[in-house]
């Protein structure tokens, strides 16, 4: 960021923050009764810039009522480490070039597995969303980009909500409105790593043995703090290789990485030959079929076979079908749209078309759903299993958040497991059909399992139609802002005076509408693939962003081929120049 004026600050309000901060560290010594311990020394170096950080929000004296405290925080967002923009105009050919290098590093990435974690110990509470996470389990790419779709659902209902007063129409707070939410991707990198290491990602006792040699008693502690360091250069790299796709590549990298995750575990679960855990049966769904062909009688097939080919878990013909039934739909209505006239206001004759995607919002709303579903998750794991977290009060150990199984990372009750993702028919449809015999042991009657499939529907669906509005509003999509570029680039409707204003109330007709349609759409889609089911335990979550980001990958390939030819059409895209 660039440098600010001396800023106007309230040093009392200041003072009591630091005060607070001050007590809380004085609570971590009595706690552990020794300030040299190692707990409470790494303990009271991370609330250190955290007491800073308050202290700036605090203290700062915004200049008018409308102003948001955030721009307090100026003096630390500048040293925030960012990938440059590009000075110039960036070819086509090096931003393939440059996604390319990206998509590599990131396959590596996903494939260097955390130094001095015990694999077979170790539990993945991302497991039920591990597509769309884009990450690797038990890599350095462990928490994938959870922390950064985790900040930006953060700042995108904090934003909503007008909780922090930022105009993102204007450049200075839209400025501090992203800083913000860099500074709070690594704050949520440390909220992330911290509870799974703590009881989930589990130290190799070798390497416990080893770091005890260095520090006696203090190995375990020294082993967890390496492992947490490891995931935040991993989930920081992830971060800013996906600025180098946004600034210097084609597309997002996010998108990039959720494609290409998606994508591999679809072609494994098609055509996997290896055999299923504690089996001889082929996990993959075409060598599984094959199998049962060529394996059992007819007898056999008919007393449980064609069931198992077709429905059970994981890998039946059913989820195959059903991915392919997200692909073509998706492809249909990303297709679809509404065409707004424009005429050029100085060139006559001159004409174009201003397209509104029915799939407005994109699939932006149903990653930030899964997003905090999996975050859901996680904590409902971590208050009923973990020792830390189990001695909370009303939360701790709490049967209504959500109850696992030993060794489960998928909820068995509770809240949770009503927000929990159906994995495929038999999750559902064959317990209410069949409730007697697969409900048998369970705890769960016919009408659990149908209350369960309602709220997740209604879960998703009204969850995408809200971040597909706070979507909307906070990229600058919203009928105003679009206005805006259209009267920039000399275009306007034809039959209506050129004014920002009446180019907003026409496009408030079609906009707001189609946000919401679009967030239900994809939303619904994504529930409805989910209980279907998905080959490679995608989840239909997982299928349908791969999709739509091939889907959008490609059209971006064709503008910026169709700019490469005509450089005029790069300042009516609002490209550089």
């Amino acid at each position: 960021m660039p440098e600010d004026e001396e800023q106007e600050r309230n040093q009392t309000y200041g003072l009591i923050s630091l005060v607070f901060w001050g007590l809380i560290v004085f609570w971590l010594y009595r706690t552990t009764n020794n300030i040299l311990s190692p707990a409470f020394i790494i303990t009271t170096l991370a609330i250190i810039p955290l007491a800073y950080f308050t202290y700036l929000v605090v203290s700062y004296v915004p200049k008018d009522e409308n102003e948001s405290r955030l721009h307090g925080l100026k003096p630390a967002l500048r040293y925030i480490p960012v990938i440059k923009k590009p000075e110039g105009h960036v070819s086509f050919k090096m931003k393939m070039i440059w996604d390319f290098v990206i998509l590599v590093l990131y396959f590596v990435l996903t494939n260097v597995a955390i130094f001095g974690l015990d694999q077979q110990r170790t539990l993945d509470l991302f497991s039920e969303f591990r597509a769309v996470m884009a990450g690797a389990s038990g890599s350095i790419m462990h928490l994938g980009i959870g922390p950064i779709v985790t900040a930006s659902i953060i700042m995108q209902l904090f934003a909503g909500a007008k909780i922090i007063k930022l105009d993102l129409t204007k450049e200075e707070d839209k400025a501090v409105y992203q800083s913000t939410q860099k500074l709070l991707v690594i704050i949520m990198i440390f909220v992330e790593a911290i509870p799974q290491v703590y009881g989930y990602l589990v130290p190799d006792s070798g390497f416990i043995q080893a770091l005890d040699a260095i520090s006696p008693g203090n190995g375990r502690f020294l082993a967890q703090l390496l492992i947490v360091l490891q995931l935040f250069a991993g989930s920081y790299l992830v971060f800013l290789m996906d600025e180098v796709v946004s600034k210097w590549g084609l597309g997002s990298g996010i998108s990039l990485f959720i494609a290409a995750g998606v994508a591999q575990a679809i072609v494994v679960g098609t055509f996997n030959w290896e055999p299923m855990k504690g089996s001889t049966i082929p996990a993959g769904c075409i060598p599984k079929t094959i199998y049962y062909l060529t394996h059992l009688s007819a007898p056999q097939m008919a007393n449980g076979g064609f069931e198992r080919m077709f429905l059970s878990y994981p890998n039946p013909i059913i989820a195959l079908i059903g991915t392919t039934t997200i692909f073509l739909i998706v492809a249909y209505f990303q297709s679809t749209r509404v065409e707004l006239p424009l005429a050029h206001e100085r060139a006559r004759g001159a004409r174009g078309r201003y397209p509104i995607n029915l799939i407005y919002a994109s699939n932006i709303p149903v990653i930030l759903m899964s997003a905090l579903l999996a975050n859901i998750s996680m904590f409902a794991l971590l208050f009923w299993t973990n020792p830390a977290f189990k001695s909370w009060p009303i939360v701790g150990h709490n049967w209504m958040l959500g109850i696992y199984k030993p060794g489960q990372t998928r909820a068995s009750g509770g809240l949770a497991w009503y927000l929990t993702r159906p994995r495929g028919v038999g999750d559902w449809l064959l317990p209410l059909v069949y409730p007697s015999r697969y409900l048998a042991g369970t705890g769960h009657a016919w009408i659990a399992v149908l209350v369960k499939v309602i709220v997740y529907l209604s879960i998703m669906i009204l969850g995408s139609v809200i971040f597909a509005r706070f979507w909307i509003e906070t990229t600058n999509m919203g009928p105003k802002a679009i206005a805006e570029n259209i009267q920039r680039s000399g275009m306007q409707i034809p039959g209506f005076r050129r004014d920002p204003r009446v180019l907003e109330k026409v496009l408030q007709r079609y906009i707001p509408a189609v946000t919401d349609f679009s967030g239900a759409f994809v939303g619904a889609l994504a529930a409805g693939a989910n209980m279907i089911g998905t080959v490679g335990n995608t989840s239909g979550t997982g299928v349908l962003l791969a999709v739509g980001i091939m889907i959008q990958m490609y059209e971006a390939m064709g503008r910026e081929q169709m700019m490469e030819m005509h450089p005029m059409l790069r300042q009516f895209f609002g490209k550089e120049g």
